[in-house]
């Protein structure tokens, strides 16, 4: 008998379908998985704080006090700066007013419940409780030259994919702009603890801040869209307005909300825009990715190429390989043959292995049917590089340390 080759293995390989494992889809009347946009109703959001609003709606709101509206830039600089909102260590105020001033405009977002850090210590996850209860991740990675942070944007998640530990209970509510900020503040804090390990280019500690944010933890950011903006602006506003980072060091991703990505093409900001594609063809993307009963991959596709053309920036393609799922030779071609329709040099994709589970359907696919779907992209023209992977010993995946909470 002769060796089948990948590609002719490939050809005979079954077709897995999504299913959910563990618990169950919540589906609507028509049979189709249910979606939630909005938050449940009258959930309450945390009280206001700092980051929540502009240098100048902080003067405000300390004169509101009869306090001194400049004491603004002062606190400002202590929160996105020296990444504390402990009063003792705030000394350039007046002792007397220092506890009045921080209780104001630093009331408690995130309390860290568990810390998970790699056997290297270059990356570290992070559990965090929010003043009502819920639960969020993120997940702080050093690379050569950066430090990049995965945020969460939601409490739970609407969209209701299968793969999805985040998606099981559905949707709670939207974080805050400060909520969203405060997981970076605190990741900062903890670098210059020295919590963080691992090497720059040059084999030294390069990066000593958080130099590069994604979009990708828990949530869905284009249904949190004015929050997300809103820490964005901050992400990007120079210091003490804010913490005054790169705007292209900013991925925000989506799994296709169409509508939001025409309107994040229109605000003018430079950063990286990624679509979390996973699948080309409908058939698998809408029980993959159940939003795609709205909007299909077609729509997402064009929607992420106006993107490119509205600023100018690439876009990603993120595509999870799953085994027999959606790593098969023909949806590796038929992406191809669907991007480069809309151009060329507008778009990079990278496909990213699924973090395994023995005995699940969600698993990695082979390593020689991961090459040959890159090889297929990168022949066809478009740039493909299989994205690294982090944090399989501690439950990397954004939502896994939640649902096990």
């Amino acid at each position: 008998m002769t060796k089948q080759t990948p590609s002719s293995a490939g050809l005979n390989r079954p077709q897995v379908r999504p299913t959910a494992e563990g618990w169950k889809q919540p589906m609507g009347p028509d049979g189709r998985p249910q979606l939630q946009f909005a938050q449940k109703p009258r959930v309450s959001q945390p009280p206001q704080h700092l980051a929540d609003m502009t240098l100048a709606e902080r003067s405000a709101k300390l004169k509101e006090m009869g306090l001194q509206a400049f004491r603004a830039k002062q606190l400002s600089v202590h929160y996105f700066q020296h990444y504390t909102t402990d009063p003792e260590q705030m000394t350039d105020l007046p002792a007397a007013q220092r506890q009045e001033l921080a209780e104001a405009m630093f009331p408690t977002l995130l309390t860290e419940v568990k810390r998970l850090v790699t056997d290297n210590g270059d990356t570290i996850k992070f559990l965090w409780r929010l003043f009502d209860g819920s639960l969020v991740e993120s997940v702080l990675m050093r690379y050569p030259g950066r430090v990049t942070l995965c945020v969460s944007s939601q409490c739970g998640c609407g969209m209701n994919c299968p793969f999805c530990a985040t998606g099981q209970n559905g949707l709670t509510r939207n974080m805050s702009t400060a909520e969203i900020l405060d997981q970076i503040v605190q990741a900062n804090r903890v670098i210059a603890e020295g919590g963080l390990k691992g090497t720059g280019r040059k084999g030294v500690h390069d990066a000593e801040r958080v130099t590069n944010i994604v979009f990708m933890g828990m949530g869905e950011p284009l249904a949190n869209y004015k929050r997300v903006m809103n820490a964005v602006h901050r992400m990007i506003d120079e210091a003490p307005e804010g913490l005054g980072m790169s705007a292209r060091g900013i991925t925000v991703s989506t799994v296709g909300l169409v509508p939001a990505i025409n309107k994040l093409a229109e605000e003018d900001i430079p950063i990286t825009f990624a679509l979390s594609l996973h699948a080309p063809d409908d058939e698998l993307r809408d029980d993959l990715i159940p939003v795609n009963s709205r909007w299909k991959a077609d729509a997402a596709i064009d929607a992420a190429y106006n993107y490119y053309q509205k600023t100018g920036r690439r876009v990603s393609i993120e595509y999870a390989l799953i085994k027999d799922m959606n790593d098969h030779p023909w949806r590796a071609a038929l992406l191809a043959k669907k991007l480069n329709a809309r151009g060329r040099g507008w778009v990079h994709v990278n496909p990213i292995p699924l973090n395994p589970t023995p005995g699940s359907i969600w698993t990695s696919s082979e390593p020689e049917v991961m090459q040959e779907f890159l090889d297929i992209l990168n022949d066809a023209g478009v740039p493909t590089t299989l994205r690294d992977t982090r944090g399989k010993e501690i439950d990397g995946a954004c939502g896994q340390l939640a649902a096990a909470e």
